[in-house]
């Protein structure tokens, strides 16, 4: 009989909760927007995030914020390039308004050779040079003439803005935050190879000798890390090296900002007369266009032109089309090539200043409807901390963009996730593979990422997301990276 009667109390039991239990039609399941806000919310605790995905048709999809203002990072350089693609002539052309120029200027020891630079990020000294290459130019002199006196760079076309308003100190000395002019050369940037020596010995140090070096490093035993550091005081030429290295480590690398591009370019050609046999019996000197000059040498609407006297150029270099440079610029966040653009778009009836850049960039994108409260620009590469976007902003200028006769193929020049650019090593394996294509943004405690990407159901959406104030020592990369996963899987 008992064993019947356990059954029966298990189910008068239970009844009662069975009948508290919403029947299985009535639980609610997240909505995509909820399910967002959740990843979001798991986040490291602190971080600031905003999202906005549109359909092809601008329908909102997905929103979080979309109208507050964060730091855009690189994702400035979508903006700059955009305004240079609007608003200068014979993108896909050689950039025949950007070459440097070369001129024999009569001067007091003798004739002066004058490096005029118009505004040209891409000039290099490298000895495999085949095109834009300083050394035409050396050679230009050398069949003119087997002595000189002075070596002038001369970069007065832009006033001397060499580095942006709100770009950490910190970076100054490093390749990310190095100098820019209207005359430049090598991305104004140096390499630095740091070799193990015997133990308890310094290292073996290759430099270029426009810097002096005080190697204070020492070769440890091996094992262990490379744990080096640079110094050098801004202005300065003189590199100090400290640290260890093991004595079984790989080389270390790394590149330094040069302070004075127009200073680096001339010095630079200098080496190359003296090669060609060029007797300089002057000295290395710069012309800069001194920066408080902005707005009183050129009035409002007016194109600056300074010359080198009346002097015709001996010669001058034609650089490739700058929509090659959009490439690099976007693909690998070139922050000086973008900088150098933005104060090629500040020469569009300005000053090629930092301020008359914005003003411009500003104007234009008013008219392109992109809301004005979403976006600052205080530079063109997204190394300023003053720069804000929202992502209604970005999302605004990504759909503006497509609709242009250029749009394509600057929509060529973004990164494509698991393929090329910063995105390479990005979202391999997964359905946004070979399919989101986006320009990314990394700085201090800030991570974005705007572009497009099909839906797994075929439906191509335009996003911009930012995270701001994201912890020391904690990422929003995975967080993000889910986000957008889980939206092009839901639709």
């Amino acid at each position: 009989m008992l064993k019947h009667l356990i059954p029966l109390a298990l189910v008068v039991l239970s009844a009662p909760a069975l009948a508290d239990a919403p029947p299985a039609s009535t639980v609610k399941t997240p909505t995509l927007q909820q399910e967002v806000e959740a990843t979001l919310a798991a986040a490291p605790q602190g971080t600031r995030f905003g999202l906005l995905v549109v359909d092809d048709q601008g329908r909102v999809v997905v929103s979080v914020n979309p109208d507050q203002r964060f730091i855009p990072a690189s994702n400035t350089k979508m903006f700059t390039t955009a305004a240079a693609y609007a608003l200068l002539h014979g993108m896909d052309q050689p950039d025949e308004q950007g070459g440097t120029q070369v001129f024999l200027s009569p001067g007091k020891g003798g004739a002066d050779v004058v490096l005029f630079g118009r505004g040209d990020a891409r000039m290099s000294s490298a000895p495999d040079c085949k095109i834009n290459c300083l050394a035409a130019l050396a050679d230009a002199v050398a069949a003119k003439t087997r002595r000189v006196h002075d070596v002038i760079g001369d970069d007065r076309l832009w006033p001397d803005q060499r580095w942006v308003p709100g770009m950490s100190w910190n970076n100054i000395p490093s390749d990310s935050g190095t100098a820019v002019g209207a005359l430049n050369l090598d991305d104004n940037e140096l390499p630095i190879v740091v070799t193990p020596g015997a133990v308890g010995q310094p290292p073996v140090v290759t430099l270029s000798p426009y810097y002096t070096l005080r190697n204070q490093a020492l070769t440890e035993a091996p094992g262990g890390k490379a744990r080096l550091y640079l110094e050098r005081s801004v202005n300065g030429f003189e590199l100090v090296l400290y640290g260890t290295i093991p004595a079984d480590a790989q080389p270390w690398k790394d590149r330094l900002g040069i302070d004075d591009p127009a200073h680096y370019a001339a010095w630079s050609l200098k080496q190359m007369l003296e090669a060609r046999g060029v007797r300089v019996t002057g000295k290395v000197a710069v012309r800069h266009r001194r920066a408080d000059l902005i707005d009183k040498a050129v009035g409002e609407g007016a194109v600056t032109n300074w010359t080198v006297g009346t002097a015709q150029p001996l010669a001058r270099l034609v650089p490739p089309p700058l929509a090659d440079d959009v490439v690099i610029i976007n693909k690998v966040s070139q922050n000086q090539h973008a900088q150098v653009l933005f104060r090629r778009v500040g020469q569009v009836g300005g000053t090629g200043s930092e301020e008359w850049g914005a003003r411009i960039e500003s104007q234009l994108f008013v008219k392109a409807g992109v809301p004005r409260a979403g976006f600052d620009f205080s530079d063109g590469s997204g190394m300023s901390t003053y720069n804000r976007v929202s992502p209604r902003a970005a999302v605004a200028l990504l759909r503006w963009i497509a609709v242009q006769p250029w749009g394509t193929a600057w929509y060529g020049s973004l990164p494509v996730a698991g393929r090329d650019g910063t995105l390479k090593r990005r979202f391999i394996g997964t359905p946004l593979e070979g399919n989101l294509t986006a320009k990314t943004g990394t700085l201090n405690a800030t991570n974005a990422l705007s572009g497009t990407f099909q839906t797994a159901s075929g439906k191509r959406f335009t996003f911009a997301f930012f995270a701001n104030d994201v912890p020391d020592g904690a990422s929003a990369l995975p967080t993000m990276e889910a986000v957008l996963l889980r939206i092009a899987a839901a639709n």
